[in-house]
């Protein structure tokens, strides 16, 4: 009985390498993410998982399968089980069956390192998974206790809101996050149709600055009607109305916060905004 054709014991272990390789990818991804994420090593954890996947299989093909072409007879009957097995040791070699259940064995369990690896991304499209994508679209770092601050970091005290304009403002310590923009402006309670949805403190109430139609920054304020204007597709708020929307694409309120004055007398947030800020498709169901 021959042995192994040469090179197939060198073969098979270079695949069982590169399956084992691919799975240490699919593992290391699956860590990095769980433990915060960092964009470059996930992207580098999936390149050496699929590279070790894809290495395996191609020298699988190239070295351990039969290859070239073979004229042969077709008879109208199967060949008895004797000759089917003499010519399987042949093709084959007497220690295929062993070989491949092994290799069989390192390529399920890449593909099963990667399968699971992948449910860490789609697990963060639950709303449960607090600290995730989901999750952090619908909240922003204004929190009971953020004070209000102006583009330059300073706080911002009552008497610091003007009459005649709006003062935009940025929770203290976030100023950089792409969702947290807002704007104070001061106004007399006595022309509120509709309460405010975070409330005033004398007059003074502040909004999201994004825009709930496509997250342009609604930045044109009209004082003689207390509307707010999205000079990109002109959608247009009644601050005097729970900021609603009067005119434009815009179909969704813009969400307000909640405020208070602390005891060193500067503005400060009770809590988030009362709804998610930005494009309108938070109102679907």
């Amino acid at each position: 009985m021959d042995g192994p054709r040469p090179g197939e014991r060198t073969a098979s272990r270079v695949i069982g390498v590169a399956f084992g390789i691919s799975t240490l990818g699919a593992a290391g991804f699956a860590i990095v993410y769980a433990t915060g994420g960092q964009t470059q090593l996930e992207g580098l954890c999936l390149a050496v998982a699929f590279a070790g996947l894809a290495a395996g299989l191609g020298v699988w093909s190239r070295r351990l399968l039969p290859t070239g072409g073979y004229v042969e007879e077709h008879e109208p009957f199967d060949s008895p089980p004797a000759e089917r097995h003499l010519a399987d040791e042949a093709l084959l070699g007497p220690e295929s069956p062993a070989r491949r259940g092994g290799l069989l064995a390192m390529l399920t369990l890449a593909l099963g390192a990667l399968g699971g690896a992948a449910l860490f991304p789609l697990r963060s499209l639950l709303p449960f998974d607090r600290g995730r994508p989901v999750h952090e679209l619908r909240t922003t770092p204004w929190a009971a206790g953020v004070r209000l601050v102006r583009s330059d970091g300073t706080p911002v005290r009552p008497d610091d809101v003007p009459g005649g304009t709006m003062l935009p403002v940025f929770p203290e310590g976030h100023r950089n996050r792409g969702d947290v923009p807002a704007f104070a402006v001061r106004l007399d309670p006595a022309r509120f149709t509709v309460p405010p949805p975070g409330g005033d403190v004398g007059g003074i109430v502040v909004y999201s600055l994004l825009c709930t139609h496509a997250g342009c920054p609604v930045a044109v304020y009209i004082q003689e009607t207390a509307r707010m204007l999205c000079p990109c597709h002109q959608s247009n708020f009644n601050l005097l109305a729970g900021a609603r929307p009067i005119a434009g694409p815009a179909a969704r309120p813009l969400p307000g916060l909640p405020i208070t004055v602390d005891a060193a007398g500067f503005l400060t947030a009770t809590g988030d905004f009362t709804a998610p800020p930005g494009p309108g498709f938070w109102s679907l169901k």
